[in-house]
């Protein structure tokens, strides 16, 4: 066996020593969830956060770019109201681009520690100049240093070039803590489905899924699906 195959072999024997939802999992039943998604939402985050699962507010957010193409990326949540699920970035940015031309998009968190994940489809709008200000004044000085360097997604020639930029970026973010960062924009997802999973150890999987009616006031149906 050359050395590719040996690697591939230990590969698959590390990857089949890997079991998933070791530690008792919360049941849940759908019977008692509220009628939209986001009060169990926001329920479903903190009891990951008291459960100690790391990073809670990392999301999945995908998009398509202008072949159709899905691409994805991790990202930090900024908030979750009536209007929908927030994050940010900037507006010449991969997904920036690609959100620009095809709004609809899918956010997706995974909170291992509880067996638990949530999905969201929908459209996804810009915010005002106002609100996108805000969040970055929000933010850490090295978020504000990374907002200031920019060229997110454009070709690195080395890293002594980042390295440059960075510290110029940290030095205006020190010196200028409410500088301002143009092409920064806060988007929100508005959901028009909504799925909560719950896993279980015996693979009876819970399932749960909101879909906004064509109503028009907003109201959401719940239906489960199989696991």
């Amino acid at each position: 066996m050359g050395d590719g195959g040996r690697r591939q072999a230990e590969f698959r024997a590390l990857l089949h020593t890997l079991r998933v939802w070791e530690s008792p999992l919360p049941s849940f039943d759908p019977a008692t969830a509220p009628d939209a998604p986001l009060p169990l939402f926001h329920q479903w985050f903190a009891e990951a956060v008291a459960a100690g699962q790391p990073e809670p507010h990392t999301i999945t957010l995908a998009t398509v770019d202008g072949r159709l193409r899905p691409d994805l990326r991790v990202l930090m949540l900024h908030d979750a109201d009536e209007r929908g699920w927030h994050f940010a970035s900037h507006t010449t940015s991969a997904k920036g681009r690609q959100l620009a031309v095809h709004p609809d998009a899918a956010l997706g968190f995974y909170w291992p520690s509880r067996g638990r994940q949530v999905r969201l489809r929908g459209r996804v709008t810009a915010l005002g100049p106002a609100e996108s200000r805000a969040d970055l004044r929000a933010r850490s000085t090295g978020a504000l240093a990374a907002a200031l360097t920019g060229r997110q997604s454009e070709l690195l020639a080395s890293p002594d070039e980042l390295a440059v930029a960075s510290r110029a970026a940290r030095e205006r973010a020190g010196a200028e803590p409410d500088a301002a960062v143009p092409t920064w924009t806060r988007y929100v997802l508005a959901p028009d489905e909504a799925e909560f999973f719950q896993g279980d150890a015996a693979r009876q999987h819970v399932r749960l899924r909101y879909r906004r009616r064509d109503t028009g006031d907003g109201a959401w149906a719940r239906e489960l699906l199989w696991p």
